[in-house]
């Protein structure tokens, strides 16, 4: 490996942590998911790193077809351009339609009161129908939420934007070679990212009492999506 594949793989780590880092829509929305449907850690893990991946797979098949058929790079970062504003839109659409559902749950699961008698005595029994069995119908009833496959699929359509005209170009010049290990380390670094950072932030939340946050979860997670789509499209991270 020569010494301009080297310095390629050394900032394609690097522009792979920076870019995970600033994009808040490569771990926020995992996050939130993760507390608001109560997936373990090993789930939300396994999701992410999913994601991860397809959210790569788009920019690398597009970034090979463009050095192989010798497409150039301008028309190439057009259409990931396109990609990525669609995307952003569908998280924005996404994020959306989840804090709705999520306000609507919330109104459903509003505690309610009757009145009891026992013997002539009078008391009062306060609780929510919906809260009582929301958890158990979902494990019990052996459906499975299509939620990960939305964010799946939402991740799949949008690009890496370095990744091709910073990276793979640059690394075609030399050998293919080098653009297998500039992929590589930028894919490795860039899911290996994505997974540390949605971990410290579950281990964080931990601390913290969000009982009273409870039955708002949905719609905060629904409501951290939706920013994060409004913060691609209009801010551009």
């Amino acid at each position: 490996m020569n010494s301009e594949i080297t310095l390629l793989a050394f900032a394609a780590a690097s522009i792979a942590f920076v870019h995970t880092i600033l994009g808040p829509d490569h771990y926020l929305p995992f996050v939130a998911m993760a507390k608001a449907r109560e997936w373990g850690l090993k789930k939300t893990l396994r999701i992410t790193m999913i994601c991860g991946v397809g959210h790569l797979a788009g920019s690398i098949v597009l970034g090979v077809l463009g050095i192989t058929l010798g497409i150039q790079l301008s028309s190439l970062e057009w259409l990931e351009g396109i990609r990525g504003n669609f995307a952003a839109w569908l998280l924005i659409g996404f994020g959306l339609a989840y804090t709705a559902w999520g306000i609507r749950q919330a109104f459903r699961n509003r505690p309610h009161s009757h009145w009891h008698s026992h013997g002539g005595t009078m008391h009062e029994h306060v609780h929510s129908h919906h809260q009582d069995h929301a958890h158990v119908h979902e494990k019990s009833s052996g459906k499975r939420s299509l939620t990960p496959w939305v964010v799946f699929v939402i991740f799949v359509l949008g690009p890496c934007e370095p990744l091709i005209p910073l990276l793979m170009y640059p690394a075609a010049r030399e050998n293919l070679t080098g653009v297998l290990v500039v992929t590589s380390v930028f894919g490795l670094i860039t899911v290996l990212t994505m997974t540390i950072v949605v971990a410290l932030a579950l281990r964080g939340l931990e601390s913290f009492k969000l009982k009273r946050f409870e039955p708002y979860a949905h719609a905060l997670a629904g409501s951290a999506i939706l920013a994060c789509g409004i913060a691609v499209v209009f801010l551009g991270l």
